[in-house]
């Protein structure tokens, strides 16, 4: 059993203004996913690269995936072809993020002019560990 930081949220579709636009589905993020954002985009703005979008797909499959270590307590990579940083322990945003930019592979992660969408998730066992989940996409 595990403990998440966030409640699923409702997916709400937005439609463009026109009848050949794309849905876009926006998730009601938990605040410690905003500031992994947040805080990931600072550092992708600091060598001027384009800000990552959120994907409602990306949220989905990053919060199915850190459930999955959460619950197993496993820290492995998902076999999704996505780009994509995990971790485990850290106790804040600030702190993951830190920790992903002192390792060369999520550091390249984060800054790969590439990647457009991320999505992130957080959840924490019953003793306090928490599993990181951070994806990217073109």
């Amino acid at each position: 059993m595990f403990v998440h930081f966030f409640t699923m949220s409702t997916i709400l579709l937005l439609t463009g203004p026109d009848a050949h636009s794309m849905a876009k589905a926006e998730f009601d993020l938990h605040p410690l996913d905003r500031q992994v954002i947040e805080q990931t985009n600072a550092q992708r703005a600091q060598l001027g690269l384009t800000p990552l979008t959120v994907d409602s797909g990306l949220v989905v499959t990053a919060r199915e995936h850190a459930a999955w270590m959460t619950n197993s307590q496993t820290l492995v990579h998902t076999t999704l072809a996505v780009s994509e940083n995990i971790a485990m322990g850290q106790q804040s945003a600030a702190e993951v993020v830190q920790a992903w930019m002192n390792s060369p592979g999520h550091r390249a992660n984060i800054l790969k002019p590439d990647h457009r969408r991320i999505g992130v998730a957080a959840y924490s066992t019953p003793d306090g560990t928490v599993y990181w989940c951070q994806q990217f996409l073109q």
